[in-house]
């Protein structure tokens, strides 16, 4: 009887009817049901939740009732590109879950009526007996009922890197498969209990699917920001609105009044901004191997305090390699040449493995074997003639060979194993453990191997295997990554806290630990001390250890829990299915593009496409990059939205015609502030960035001073233009040309602003033009934008706006000189030591 309580048939396995009969009973096999897709009318939907998106609909049909059918023009299609934007951000989230749909094999090797058939994966249910082969993902839970040499990588599961034997003999939990998990070598039969949502790998990815990414502290400011300032925006349109139509502007000019207030009142910019810096954030990184799934990651990676990452293929590359052989004459190591005891137990120990291996312990062997000489083709010169399967229990295996014209046998396992079945006395054995265990305190993985003469030409493993004799041990490393050790200096220097968290043996973590001069005491905390600690524990494990063995998918997940209460920015990798749900829940989840499974990358905010622990701290640079240069170009937005906001506010209450019109509003929100702040994106950032600490969690963008600066700076530029505007009205000035005056004061005051937001301390003439490419291509094309709007006759006529002689050209630029460049003198006589920090 299987788990699933359906009695099993090896020979016939299920009848085609029985199987589509369970089928409707269990549901396919498969996690569709967990991709939460977005409907057609939610796309539909979704932009018209943004409050700017809402004004600009309104507004827009309100013209059209007052047939003003240019403005609503104008109106409706600046809505285009906010309202892409949401939709595109959101589809990014919505794919984060979409590799559940592929999270068991998309065939498998069935007995249906009594034949062997290959069957789509999702129609597997309990019952079917299946049969398995090296290379093959298993697709649900079973038992294993028939196998010969059987090895599974449970690492997607386990986190734990070695291959696990399964056998079918024994207790069932030892003859247990899971979904998800790969055969290694060997071949199996199993009867399936479990599918879907029941088995391991569902239940890891419902958790999955329950855990949903939250906003950033930095999107909640800019979010509550706009939310608010829709609000105030709402109450100060409406006042407008009352005052034009108390003026007896009518109702098109009221409208026009109280929309230009609305638009500069609701900083929509911000958002707009904020994912431009991201977004080319984002391309930047991915050229350095960092694919960003979710734009706001590349902001939070700058705030990061702890990494938790795991030991295999991140901080090692993930692969075994031989690293030292040890026989009765000694160690040698895998660098130097071998001598003849060495070269036995080497040819003993490929002896004793499969002639084309799968397992990777083997396949290293195989490489070092080549690597001094010996060819995996000199096999074919001997014959096999008895495979002796792995044993569960004393964890070895054997082989019988003729070989060199003499019969023998090599086996190659635990040292254990080898002794038990070996020849020799008490002091080769107590020896022979004593060398096992210094290569062992070495982090490697040790392998004991033997070898003998056969009589005969072999046949009974219990006979053949008492002519072993013990050879010697080999011990396999996972080298270190190049890189990773300077880049664990940079987090300590950065004040970044790295947690090693892996399912491997402890002496190897603390080994490899050592190695990279990771920071750490000889603490090492397991998942069985985790299993048995307090709430306290836990917490003092997670805020005082830096290196975590044998931990389990749960476990992991509770430490990453621990750190963010204890108020941390944590970044989370993993490759596994078992990381997926940590993933989810860190701050940041780092998955592994070359070995990851499809959920740990689609439950991941960036996903490495070189699985390198430096390329983390590049992004970590990169991100903390965004962050400063961000805060330089919300500065500049908030000095410039300051004239903006009282334009739209003042002139109404003054009784003039308005000067800023919609179109105004529009052009300098979704052309002038975007554009411009690719400057502030493109500047390099400070030489001792990575030398500061982690910005504190929940702090602001701006500092006190960026915010006085920028009040002081766009109170200055707003009294020149509205000094400039109400002088030519009230000496005669055509309107249109009054307007565009002050216009091209607002417009050159703004460009003055760019250069001078590029430092707090820094006067102009003290910043270079070569450090940031882009900076010259964006003041020729904002003059150019500037010239356009004075001359060619549709852009003037659509802004309300009559070209200007040289005269007031010039007066308008003395205007914007004057308004904005007198901090700048202050800035050069500021000392250093009080300049405020970055």
């Amino acid at each position: 009887m299987g788990q699933s309580g359906i009695e099993l048939d090896i020979r016939t396995g299920l009848t085609t009817a029985e199987a589509r009969r369970r089928l409707g009973e269990y549901g396919p096999n498969r996690l569709v049901s967990l991709v939460r897709r977005p409907t057609l009318l939610t796309w539909i939907v979704r932009p018209f939740t943004d409050p700017m998106v809402l004004l600009l609909l309104l507004a827009g049909v309100a013209f059209v009732f007052l047939r003003d059918y240019l403005n609503a023009t104008i109106v409706l299609i600046s809505m285009v590109p906010i309202a892409l934007t949401s939709i595109v951000l959101e589809a990014r989230a919505e794919r984060a879950l979409e590799g559940l749909r592929r999270l068991t094999a998309p065939t498998a090797r069935a007995r249906r009526d009594g034949q062997l058939r290959v069957i789509p994966a999702d129609e597997i249910v309990p019952g079917d007996i299946l049969c398995l082969q090296e290379g093959d993902v298993v697709p649900a839970d079973g038992i294993l009922v028939e196998g010969t040499e059987l090895s599974v990588d449970e690492s997607p599961l386990t986190g734990e890197s070695q291959p696990v034997v399964k056998a079918a003999t024994g207790p069932v939990l030892e003859r247990g498969l899971f979904a998800g998990t790969t055969v290694l070598s060997g071949r199996g039969v199993m009867d399936v209990t479990v599918t879907g949502l029941e088995t391991r790998f569902g239940k890891v990815g419902a958790l999955v699917a329950g855990i949903r990414p939250r906003a950033t502290p930095l999107q909640r400011v800019i979010q509550r920001l706009i939310w608010q300032s829709t609000a105030v925006a709402a109450v100060f349109c409406v006042a407008v609105m009352a005052i034009e139509l108390g003026y007896g502007h009518g109702w098109a000019a009221a409208i026009s009044a109280g929309v230009s207030l609305a638009i500069v009142a609701m900083p929509e910019e911000f958002s707009i901004v904020y994912t431009l810096y991201l977004s080319l954030g984002a391309a930047r990184l991915a050229r350095a191997h960092a694919l960003v799934r979710r734009l706001a990651s590349v902001e939070t990676l700058g705030a990061t305090t702890v990494i938790c990452t795991d030991k295999t293929g991140t901080l090692t590359l993930g692969r075994m390699d031989v690293a030292a052989l040890v026989t009765g004459a000694g160690a040698s190591m895998a660098s130097e040449p071998l001598g003849k005891p060495a070269c036995q137990v080497l040819e003993a120990a490929l002896l004793a493995s499969e002639p084309r291996p799968f397992d990777p312990l083997e396949q290293a062997l195989f490489r070092f074997a080549e690597s001094r000489g010996w060819s995996a083709d000199s096999l074919e010169g001997g014959e096999l003639l008895a495979d002796y399967p792995f044993d569960p229990v004393l964890k070895y295996m054997s082989h019988v060979w003729r070989w060199k014209g003499e019969t023998v046998i090599c086996a190659k396992g635990s040292i254990e194993g080898i002794l038990e079945r070996g020849q020799g006395t008490s002091d080769d054995r107590r020896r022979a453990l004593e060398a096992n265990d210094r290569l062992a305190s070495r982090g490697l993985r040790v392998i004991a191997v033997a070898a003998g003469r056969l009589d005969g030409s072999g046949g009974d493993r219990r006979a053949d295997e008492c002519h072993l004799s013990f050879l010697g041990l080999i011990g396999f490393s996972d080298p270190l990554r190049p890189g990773v050790t300077e880049a664990l200096r940079q987090c300590g220097q950065a004040g970044i806290r790295v947690i090693m968290i892996t399912g491997d043996h402890p002496v190897t973590a603390h080994a490899v630990a050592e190695g990279l001069g990771l920071p750490h005491d000889d603490h090492v905390a397991t998942g069985d001390e985790l299993d048995t600690a307090s709430a306290e524990d836990v917490e003092r494990l997670a805020r005082e250890v830096n290196i975590f063995a044998r931990i389990r998918p749960e476990q992991k997940y509770l430490l990453v829990g621990t750190l963010r209460a204890q108020g941390q920015i944590v970044a989370m990798t993993g490759d596994g299915i078992n990381d997926a749900p940590a993933l989810r829940a860190s701050d940041i989840g780092i998955a592994m593009g070359q070995r990851g499974t499809e959920v740990a990358r689609e439950a991941a905010d960036l996903v490495l496409l070189d699985d390198n622990f430096a390329t983390i701290v590049g992004a970590v640079h990169d991100g903390r990059r965004i962050f400063e240069n961000l805060r330089r170009a919300f500065s500049y937005l908030v000095a410039f939205q300051i004239p903006l906001l009282l334009a739209a506010l003042v002139i109404p209450l003054i009784g003039v015609p308005l000067l800023l019109l919609p179109v105004h509003m529009i052009l300098a929100e979704l052309v002038v502030h975007p554009t411009s702040s690719l400057v502030f994106e493109n500047d390099p950032p400070p030489p001792d960035l990575m030398r500061r600490p982690p910005r504190r969690p929940g702090a602001g963008l701006l500092m006190s001073s960026d915010f006085i600066r920028s009040l002081a700076l766009g109170v200055s530029l707003f009294n020149g233009v509205l000094l400039l505007y109400l002088v030519g009205l009230s000496q005669g000035v055509p309107v249109a040309q009054a307007r565009g005056t002050a216009y091209a004061a607002l417009f050159l005051g703004q460009i003055v602003m760019v250069l001078a937001e590029r430092s707090p301390t820094e006067p102009i003439w003290r910043m270079g033009l070569a450090e940031n490419p882009v900076l010259p291509a964006v003041l020729i094309v904002t003059i150019g934008i500037l010239a356009a709007v004075f001359y060619v006759p549709p852009l003037a006529s659509l802004l309300e706006i009559a070209p200007l002689s040289p005269y007031q050209w010039g007066l308008a630029a003395g205007v914007a000189a004057v308004t904005t460049l007198w901090l700048e003198p202050l800035k050069a006589l500021q000392r250093p030591g009080l300049a405020p920090p970055a």
